[in-house]
């Protein structure tokens, strides 16, 4: 289930993961949620279910319980989760608040599927640069609150999408990836979906 905000409903990231689990033919991997992507991707074959929710912020997801009513419909075995951008445009922008509610989020992850995987993304760069600043704040405590939620039986791989990545060059409009933005993105996430999908299988 890849899980966010706009980055994740409009993105081609997503496409070019599908396309490389097809072109390595190792693993049959059905991505799941209640959305569908409608961008074109370069004309890419993919399968477009996400729980991509654009304006969305982590804080206001994990206060109304959305995410619960999500997984009960479509079930998964691994999340991946960009969220914290609109929280950092819209809302307080406090690393503290993003990834509180991103602590029940996995929380809820759990009592959905006790052996959840969880791919945590260290959110992309914004144009602006004191929203930026607050990226930069929430990325930076990322790693050590994930260590602090981390589990045996359902382990939290952090992604870092950062750095390597130009808000000029990488970026559309300041704030959504451009296409080299997306295969960036897809460059992070795959190597880490292997991962989650290796230790499922106890490789």
């Amino acid at each position: 289930m890849p899980l966010g905000d706009s980055i994740t409903d409009y993105g081609c990231w997503r496409a070019w993961i599908w396309e490389r689990f097809q072109r390595g033919g190792v693993y049959s991997v059905d991505l799941v949620g209640g959305e569908r992507a409608g961008e074109n991707c370069n004309n890419l074959e993919f399968d477009r279910d996400h729980e991509g929710h654009p304006g969305f912020q982590a804080v206001d997801i994990a206060n109304r319980n959305q995410l619960v009513g999500w997984l009960a419909k479509n079930p998964a075995d691994v999340v991946t989760m960009h969220l914290g951008t609109n929280d950092i445009i819209r809302g307080s922008g406090k690393a503290s608040d993003i990834l509180g509610a991103q602590g029940k989020l996995i929380d809820q992850m759990r009592a959905s599927n006790p052996g959840m995987r969880i791919i945590v993304a260290q959110i992309i760069p914004l144009a602006n640069g004191n929203q930026n600043r607050l990226v930069g704040e929430l990325n930076a405590a990322m790693p050590a609150w994930a260590a602090s939620k981390n589990s045996t039986g359902s382990p939290i791989w952090v992604v870092d999408l950062y750095s390597n990545y130009s808000a000029g060059a990488d970026l559309y409009d300041g704030i959504h990836p451009s296409a080299s933005g997306d295969v960036k993105i897809a460059d992070r996430i795959y190597p880490a979906l292997i991962g989650a999908i290796k230790s499922i299988q106890g490789a």
